[in-house]
């Protein structure tokens, strides 16, 4: 097989009437009536029996003639077989009824989930001898448990499903392992600068004895390039926010799913033994990609889950010559694709929203030769400041089914306050893409006409949008950069500058340099254009400009959509070597270049000068690295060294 120039290989009947005893002579247009003698009887009718079960193996309609309890006995080989470690050798041993009540009956294999009254663990919480596995509830089961188990959980005005996530209200990016061995020793971005913390296969089994509900899922739209994972965790709300976040299978689909290529093991609510060799605190995420494992515990923040099988996309997909990205995209009516890159609270997921194009996806996705495909089936916004107003099908899409995580509502009206920072300033909603109603399903689209890189400019000297070279692109795509600002981290009293390598480090799995060349390559293959746009401040820095107005944002990026941008005439600045627009129509001329937004010139070159600065400082961790091809390392050295 081929190496390519980035040196990376290529490779559900309606439901029978009830009809009881003095009803007979009611008629009904039903295919037919049922009777029901009891309560409980009545009950059982309103549940709708559609458990999908899971065989370890097979092809579509090869267990047709199977029994229901063929079919749950292979179902549980396969999770069964999940839960085994090497040290146990087997499964959990599956009961029937609550162990904790007294009252059960050891059966062999699992039960069908509506005889299940509570995920309750007994014995041992980490030897898990005796456990209940509740495999791919609805969203309507998952809320029945979360609201009877979980303390915490409450239906907001909307329907949503309002949690907390305990003591861990972000990711915990400084507890995550990844396991060494002989591949990855030498696969892996490891060293300085990179998120990827060493541990070894035995610590990796120590913390793997947790962990209860299932979800066998998807990840990528993309048909020819999805992946099976399975999610084992401890709370319902994880198992909804998982059934969000993943990509749901058919009730065909699920029939035939067999042995996922990837597991997480979610039991956050126990912390690890910190004395254990490589734990640095309560809290270990650890991945094992020999394994094809993730554990998590002493962090119930579903976000980690979310992440992590990021992270193992970013390790599978360059192995096949696709590129994932961290980014949100979105299509024109007329077929125009446009991917958006950007670290938290620069306005990803608000520009890919936008009611006027198709939503492909807020957050992930791939680039393979064939079109860009949403790696999740999910929204995930931050609710901060969230206004019906300014983000409309965000807000519109809190209902039935989506999780808040740590917002604060009224405790009588259940109307939920966004502006509340009380728990935690990242408050988020997780909802399925379908509830955005100009999403595109299936999730993928044809190659990117417009690469635009978004940075929340808390310095004030960056312009409203830029147009980019491919070396000045790649540049700012290495360097991921934006700014936090007073009051989003602990200690930070003025714009501090923020780079994470191609706007998501935390995610990456090999160098960045391996990502930044793939991308360069399909740009340059497909005719995309580069374009840095600043949502964050001008006229001054933070404190003292104003935040860019999000209406001119929506023009600028309108603009770049239709190709008008393309044709205006533009100025080059002496300080990074950016391309400004001499104009935009609906955008104030003197907010397109800073220098002319600023009172004080000095301060403004000063401030210029200094951000100019960090990035060079930053990007000097990169320039030993060889990035795609000759030339284009060079040019991509040049565009960084204009200071």
């Amino acid at each position: 097989m081929a190496a390519n120039r980035t040196g990376v290989t290529s490779p559900r009947t309606p439901l029978k009437s009830i009809l009881t005893e003095k009803a007979k002579g009611i008629p009904n247009d039903s295919a037919g009536t049922v009777k029901a003698q009891t309560i409980e009887e009545l009950h059982s009718l309103q549940r709708k029996r559609s458990a999908p079960n899971t065989p370890l193996q097979g092809t579509a309609g090869a267990f047709a003639n199977l029994s229901e309890d063929e079919r749950q006995r292979q179902q549980l080989q396969s999770i069964s077989a999940s839960l085994a470690s090497l040290t146990r050798g087997t499964g959990p041993k599956v009961i029937r009824g609550d162990p904790g009540g007294g009252k059960y009956e050891a059966v062999s294999h699992v039960a069908h989930h509506h005889h299940i009254e509570a995920p309750v663990i007994s014995v041992s919480d980490s030897s898990l001898k005796f456990t209940h596995v509740l495999y791919n509830l609805s969203p309507g089961e998952l809320y029945e448990q979360a609201l009877k188990y979980e303390k915490g959980s409450f239906l907001t005005s909307t329907g949503a499903l309002a949690t907390l996530s305990g003591a861990k209200t972000g990711r915990s990016p400084r507890d995550k392992r990844v396991v060494i061995d002989d591949t990855t020793q030498d696969e892996l971005w490891w060293g300085k600068g990179s998120p990827n913390i060493e541990m070894d296969e035995h610590t990796f089994m120590v913390n793997r004895e947790r962990a209860v509900f299932v979800n066998d899922q998807f990840l990528n739209w993309d048909p020819k390039n999805r992946i099976k994972v399975r999610i084992v965790s401890c709370r319902a709300y994880h198992s909804l926010f998982m059934h969000n976040m993943c990509i749901r299978p058919t009730s065909e689909e699920l029939e035939n799913f067999g042995t996922p290529d990837f597991t997480i093991y979610n039991a956050g609510q126990f912390p690890c033994n910190r004395y254990t060799h490589y734990m640095t605190s309560s809290t270990s995420i650890d991945i094992n990609l020999n394994r094809k494992e993730m554990v998590i515990l002493g962090t119930q923040y579903a976000g980690e889950m979310k992440k992590g099988l990021f992270s193992l996309m970013h390790y599978l997909m360059p192995k096949r010559h696709i590129l994932s990205l961290h980014s949100g995209c979105n299509m024109g009516k007329d077929g125009d694709v446009a991917l958006f890159f950007g670290l938290s609270g620069t306005g990803k997921t608000t520009l890919s929203t936008d009611h006027n194009r198709f939503l492909i996806g807020d957050d992930e996705h791939c680039w393979s030769d064939d079109c860009i495909s949403n790696i999740e089936g999910v929204c995930y916004a931050k609710c901060i400041d969230l206004s019906k107003e300014k983000e409309p099908d965000i807000w519109n899409a809190i209902k039935f089914g989506t999780v808040l995580e740590n917002v604060v509502f009224d405790e009588h009206t259940r109307e939920v306050d966004y502006t509340d920072k009380s728990v935690t300033e990242n408050t988020r909603a997780a909802y399925p893409i379908e509830f955005i109603p100009n999403a595109k399903i299936p999730c993928f689209c044809p190659h990117p006409k417009n690469v635009i890189l978004l940075a929340c400019d808390a310095f004030g000297v960056l312009p409203p949008v830029s147009k980019l070279s491919l070396a000045q692109t790649m540049y700012h795509f290495i360097s991921g950069y934006t700014a936090l600002v007073a009051g989003t981290v602990d200690g930070i009293k003025e714009p501090t500058a923020t780079f994470s390598a191609c706007f998501g480090a935390a995610f990456l799995m090999l160098h960045p340099t391996t990502y930044a060349a793939m991308l360069a390559e399909k740009m340059h293959e497909h005719g995309a254009t580069g374009w840095l746009v600043n949502t964050g401040w001008c006229g001054g820095s933070y404190g003292s400009g104003n935040r860019i107005k999000l209406p001119y944002t929506r023009k600028i990026i309108n603009a770049i959509h239709s190709g008008s941008l393309l044709k205006a005439t533009y100025e080059k600045t002496e300080v990074f070597g950016l391309k400004i627009p001499s104009e935009i129509e609906g955008v104030p001329q003197e907010i397109l270049r800073p220098e002319n937004a600023w009172a004080d010139k000095e301060a403004y070159k000063h401030t210029l000068l200094k951000l100019a600065g960090l990035f060079k400082n930053n990007f000097e961790t990169f320039t030993e690295y060889k990035i795609g091809e000759d030339k284009l390392t060079e040019e991509i050295l040049a565009a960084g060294a204009i200071f």
